[in-house]
């Protein structure tokens, strides 16, 4: 069980950082932007075919990262000067991506069991360091020595590597620039009423966010150990959930806190999913049904709460007003058999 739910825990932390980049998209630009499912891919291809012919592995997971940002770029040329609506441009780009994907990688799968990754210079480094063995014998020493992960050094690098992207996040966002975009998604008008350019504010802002799904992706195919033509179907929904969950969970009263919500709504997302498959029932082919029930319930669950709340809110209200008019007439009635009697 321990096992699995460090697994969790590391994959989710390397996808926190595609739905930081599905937040930038849906949430601060307004813009339903279906090129995540592609440039996932493009992301895990370009950084396993530069890898696989000899390349550094860490320089290979940047250029996968400017590869996704192009990728967000053709996306909101497709919309802002092709003037082609937002969810069809993101449709389209999507498809197109299946293609050059293919093409970028000569088949469907690029294996990365026999190369050096990032993954593996990170795992080597803290083998050496002795941190690994330092806290597998912490483990062992509560009584959990029988389900010791096989390194902790992933799972470190990727929390560094994760909150670093999520602190340069929150600072880009109150830059001028940064500003401009969230401007651009809350009220297009508004802000071109200041003579900004609003068109290069969509394209800027999709390239970022999809160079972060790409970066995720690179990260997940070196931690898998493969790239797969097919491992972006269902992205998109993954980066919802995890920003729908996080949001419910921990609020939004901040940028700052609304990007560590969505980085624990990608990590409390796949422990879910990892507990829910360990359901006899359930098999692994289940995930994607899983997920839509997943966000199904961050959608609606909330909502009930609240008109829950509400229905209560109004009760108590009417009990309040039935008391204060309950209160004068009572009075009154003392008033009046004072008199009688007085008479």
């Amino acid at each position: 069980m321990f096992t699995s739910i460090f697994g969790a825990f590391e994959s989710g932390i390397i996808y926190a950082i595609m739905a930081l980049g599905v937040y930038l998209s849906f949430r601060v630009l307004d813009f339903p932007d279906l090129t995540v499912d592609g440039s996932f891919v493009t992301g895990a291809a370009v950084a396993a075919i530069m890898i696989v012919n000899g390349a550094n592995p860490f320089a290979a997971t940047m250029v996968a990262m400017v590869a996704g940002f192009i990728a967000g770029c053709l996306t909101g040329v497709i919309h802002t000067v092709g003037k082609v609506n937002a969810l069809l441009s993101g449709i389209l780009m999507m498809i197109a991506l299946y293609s050059i994907n293919l093409r970028i990688m000569g088949k469907s799968n690029v294996p990365l069991l026999n190369t050096d990754t990032a993954m593996t210079s990170v795992r080597d480094f803290f083998e050496k360091t002795g941190i690994d063995g330092f806290f597998n014998g912490m483990l062992t020493a509560v009584g959990l020595g029988d389900s010791l992960p096989r390194t902790w050094g992933i799972l470190l690098f990727m929390v560094f590597v994760t909150f670093a992207i999520k602190f340069l996040t929150d600072a880009f966002l109150k830059t001028e620039i940064g500003l401009a975009i969230r401007a651009t998604g809350d009220n297009k008008r508004m802000i071109r009423s200041f003579s900004s350019n609003t068109n290069l504010m969509i394209i800027l802002g999709l390239g970022l966010s999809n160079a972060m799904v790409a970066f995720s992706g690179a990260l997940i195919a070196q931690q898998g150990g493969f790239a797969d033509v097919g491992m972006g179907i269902g992205m998109i929904i993954i980066g919802l959930a995890s920003v729908i969950i996080g949001e419910a969970l921990f609020g939004t009263k901040s940028i700052a806190r609304t990007t560590f919500a969505v980085i624990g709504g990608s990590i409390i997302y796949r422990i879910v999913v990892t507990l829910a498959l360990r359901v006899e029932f359930l098999e692994p082919g289940d995930m994607k049904l899983i997920t839509a029930v997943i966000v199904i319930l961050a959608l609606t669950a909330p909502k009930m709460i609240e008109s829950y709340k509400e229905k209560k809110r109004k009760v108590k209200r009417q009990l309040e007003n039935m008391q204060i008019v309950a209160v004068p007439s009572e009075g009154k009635g003392e008033a009046g058999a004072a008199l009688k009697s007085d008479s």
